[in-house]
Formats: C-alpha cells, structure tokens, sequence
C-alpha cells in the first residue's frame, strides 16, 4: 500500500531524452506559429465608411436607419420571421435582441475608407480627411460613443498609390498619439495585398512608427485583406496566405475576404460574384486552412444588393443577405461586412438565429462532457473546445446572456474561457 508499483521497461533514459532534444526545435516553432486563439472579442462583422463620409454621428446614424428599416418593412417578430423563415419559437427572442442591439451598439466594427470607397483625391483633401479622422476616433473613444473597434483602411502597397497609403496612416495614427494615444480597439486594414513581401514593408512601417513614439513593439497589429489571385496561389505554386501570416512577424489580427475584387480577378461576370460562388468558397477554404491555429482570425465578404427601395425589394435583399450570413456561419466565417444600414438588421437575425438556436443543444453537450455523463454523442476534447467557443461567440455579439448559459451549462464565464483555450480569461 502506498508503493508504486515497478513495472518493466525496455528503452534507456537517454533515448527519451534523445528525442526530446531532436524535436525542441519543433516544439518552439509549433508555440510560435500556432499559438491558438487570441482570446479577445471577434466583431461579427466590420462596416466601411468612405473617408469623406465618415462623421462623429455615423454609428448612431446607422443604427437609426436600420430602426427605421426594420420598422417600415418587418415591425414585428412575426413579420421579420416570415420574411426571413427564422423559426417560430426563436423569433420573438431574436427581434427583440435586434431591436436592442441597433439601439445599443449597432455597429461592431468601422473601417473609415481611404481605398475604394475613397477613391483618388488631391493630397491636401486626402490629409484633411485622415487628420480629421484620427481626430472624430479619438473623440469617440474619449466620450464612450465609439464601436468596440475603429481604424482605416489604407491605400495599399502597389506602386501607384504606396506613398498615399503609406502618408494617410502616418497623419491618422500620429492625430491619434497627439490626441492622447492608441486606443485599444484599434484595426488597420492593408488592402490588395498580392506578394508577402508588401506584408513585411508594413511590418516596418509600423515599427518605425512605434519607434518614433517610444511604443512597445508589436503594438500595433493589422489586417490582411485578400482580394487578389496571387494573394490566394503564388507563380511558385505556394498558398501565398500562408507566407503572408508568417511574414506578418505575429501582427496579422485577421484575413478579410474581398467578395468582387477577387470575384473580378478570376475571371467572373459581374452578375455572379457573390460570397456563395465556387472561386469564394475555394479562396476561403485556403485562407481558413492557412490560419487554422495561428491566432489569426477571418472575415467573409459582402453583398452589393442594397435593402432599398419598396418592401417587396428590400425582403428580397434581406433574404439574401439573410441566407448568405447563415452560410457563412455554418462555414465557420464568423465575420462579415456589411455595406448598408438596412443591413444590420439581417445580419444581427441571422447571427442571434444561430447562436440561439443551437443553444441548448451546445450547452446540453457541453455539461455532459464537463460531467463524463455521456449522452447520445460522445465528444472529444476539441468538440468541447469549439462548444465552449461558441456559447463566448454567443456571449459577445449579445445573442445569449450569460445567465441562461450559466443556467443550462453550470459554467461561468472563466469556465468556458478556460475550455476554449482563451489565454484571457476574465469573469462576466
């Protein structure tokens, strides 16, 4: 009693120890290129604004504009319902937290466009604008009315247009640090990125900028956006993704699609460039792969079919955008971007649809693994890791409360946290 018992073995000490120094090496690349999930809120989607459009009201503005679409054309949860086919016992939930979130908080995520949407502009209007954008972001933050992440999103890195790029996110984080400093929901998009190689000339872009202001480095981290061919295959045959993740030295925060630049790129009429398409599917698949584990996170595109006009015609839009945003959610692309005020009502339904009606069966799983109690399906540690991962999901964008988790599960906060592997833990 007491005594461990001797049990026979064949391999010397020094043959374990042997092969635990062959692989250290392994060891330390696996914790620095796949340090999991980063442990902070995922924005359900990210909304742009033109750099000239973009004023101190913008966000309340949206969320006023989509009250009143929601209002004009699905006023109650059986209309929204019908329109949308959510099913009956989630729909009055699930309008009622639409509702609630468009008066609260009706935007996640704001990217002030100085691309696309912004287009070429004489220089002195260009440096007008980003001044004038660091200065309302600042503002925002300071009087708690700004989304729980704002930024811009820059020229990109080609030849024509490096400088303006380069000089339009010099102004917008100096008026920042002038203004106080960076704020912590700080996002910078680097759009049409096609060589790694422009990935790392961001990299130290950013780190002088750190230096020139005493900031630790690593600071400041940015997206990727992949809108381009190469970005997706490279000439050498390589996932150019994958290199561009690597490249970003740990400062990549997540991939965005970019649904009609790349649609374009291979090829595709422009009648049938939509998120669903095989060429989208195939570009997120490899994006998905390349940043399974790495800590960086992805986004899906948009639709440019706008809720406007007569009711029939924004139901059909809202259908659309609806079934496109569930798809993208079953596919694991838990972001998004939306394009128009009318629609964050169908892209908080079809989020707040899918975290609340896979609710009690996720939370059901979770305790009975919790528990060892078994049940009609046997999960395995990873399963649980992604069951814990959704119920936060649900958590953060306001789709279930934590007290009903809490209820169905028997877990806190820091239990799930701990579960999915979320480095930060802290309580609700």
């Amino acid at each position: 009693m007491g005594q461990q018992e001797t049990v026979a073995t064949s391999l010397a000490d020094t043959v374990r120890e042997g092969i635990g120094a062959a692989l250290a090496q392994v060891d330390a690349d696996l914790a620095r290129r796949y340090p999991g999930d980063p442990g902070t809120r995922q924005p359900v989607h990210t909304v742009y604004v033109p750099g000239d459009a973009f004023a101190a009201d913008t966000l309340r503005s949206w969320g006023d504009q989509a009250l009143a679409a929601l209002d004009a054309h699905a006023p109650d949860a059986g209309a929204l319902a019908a329109v949308l086919g959510i099913p009956d016992v989630l729909a009055a939930d699930v309008h009622d937290r639409v509702r609630a979130k468009l008066a609260r908080e009706p935007v996640e995520d704001l990217r002030i466009d100085f691309e696309d949407g912004y287009g070429p502009r004489p220089d002195a209007e260009e440096d007008a604008a980003a001044a004038r954008a660091a200065a309302l972001v600042a503002a925002a933050y300071e009087n708690c009315t700004a989304a729980p992440y704002m930024g811009i999103r820059m020229k990109c890195m080609e030849a024509a247009v490096r400088d303006r790029g380069i000089r339009t996110l010099d102004i917008f984080l100096t008026g920042l640090m002038e203004a106080g400093g960076l704020p912590g929901g700080l996002v910078l998009t680097l759009p049409k990125v096609t060589y790694a190689e422009q990935v790392t000339a961001m990299v130290r872009l950013l780190e002088a900028f750190e230096k020139a202001h005493g900031l630790a480095s690593g600071r400041i981290g940015f997206e990727i956006q992949i809108e381009t061919t190469q970005s997706i295959l490279g000439a050498d045959g390589r996932a150019t993704v994958a290199r561009m993740i690597e490249a970003a030295e740990g400062r990549a925060t997540s991939l965005h699609y970019g649904t009609f630049d790349y649609s374009a790129s291979c090829g595709v009429s422009a009648a049938h460039q939509s998120l669903d398409h095989p060429v989208a599917d195939h570009a997120k698949a490899v994006m998905q792969v390349a940043a399974a584990g790495t800590g960086v996170r992805l986004s899906d595109g948009s639709t440019n079919v706008l809720p406007v006009g007569p009711t029939d015609r924004v139901h059909a839009a809202w259908r659309l955008h609806h079934g496109l945003v569930s798809r993208s959610l079953a596919r694991a692309y838990y972001q998004g971007w939306d394009m128009h005020p009318a629609h964050l009502p169908t892209r908080y339904a079809a989020v707040y649809a899918f975290y609340r009606g896979g609710l009690e069966q996720a939370a059901a799983r979770l305790a009975a693994y919790v528990a060892k109690a078994g049940g009609d399906v046997m999960d395995e540690p990873a399963t649980a890791k992604a069951l814990s991962g959704y119920l936060l999901r649900g958590l953060d964008c306001g789709a279930v409360d934590i007290a009903e988790v809490a209820r169905l599960t028997g877990m806190t906060r820091a239990d799930l946290n701990a579960l999915a592997g979320r480095p930060t833990a802290t309580e609700a």
